[in-house]
């Protein structure tokens, strides 16, 4: 039965569960106006502005997927841009108090983490997140190179589980 999931390849897993998963913490987001990308982007904006080139290389997309992001964040008043002072090419992006408020009225931790354990038994959720970091350290590292590896640049997102030893 080509519609049973138990019969799908692997990766056809994997894509449809991770496409489930921000399709239901977008509708969780969607009351601020917000997406899981602006969402992150706005956590990574707490420790201060940041070059939209470098929040391109952090989230793993595209220059001109980032500019999208940021101006949806923008027109909601969350962020605002800034051309550099020392290099008038890079636009430094900065989080606004109106930002700072959406995100964290926002950023349930608990609720992210039932959409995993209502799905997976709580105690099986540290071997899952293992595998998982595995194949996106593997995967970034072969799209993007090592010179940026997926853990460079930690999420301060309270939507993302701690990290188990």
């Amino acid at each position: 039965m080509p519609d049973d999931p138990s019969s799908w390849a692997t990766g056809r897993l994997l894509s449809t569960a991770a496409r489930l998963m921000e399709h239901a913490w977008d509708a969780h987001l969607a009351g601020w106006d917000l997406n899981h990308a602006g969402f992150a982007v706005l956590w990574q904006l707490e420790a201060g502005p940041l070059a939209q080139r470098d929040l391109a290389v952090r989230h793993q997309v595209q220059d001109q997927t980032m500019s999208r992001i940021v101006e949806r964040l923008e027109r909601s008043g969350y962020v605002r841009r800034e051309r550099a002072a020392a290099d008038r090419r890079r636009v430094l992006v900065h989080l606004t108090d109106a930002g700072r408020a959406a995100r964290d009225a926002s950023g349930d931790p608990a609720l992210a983490e039932r959409m995993v354990t209502d799905a997976v038994p709580a105690g099986e959720v540290p071997e899952l997140r293992r595998h998982l970091v595995a194949i996106v350290e593997r995967m970034a590292a072969d799209r993007w190179g090592a010179a940026e590896p997926a853990g460079a640049a930690p999420s301060t997102d309270p939507g993302a589980p701690e990290p188990q030893a």
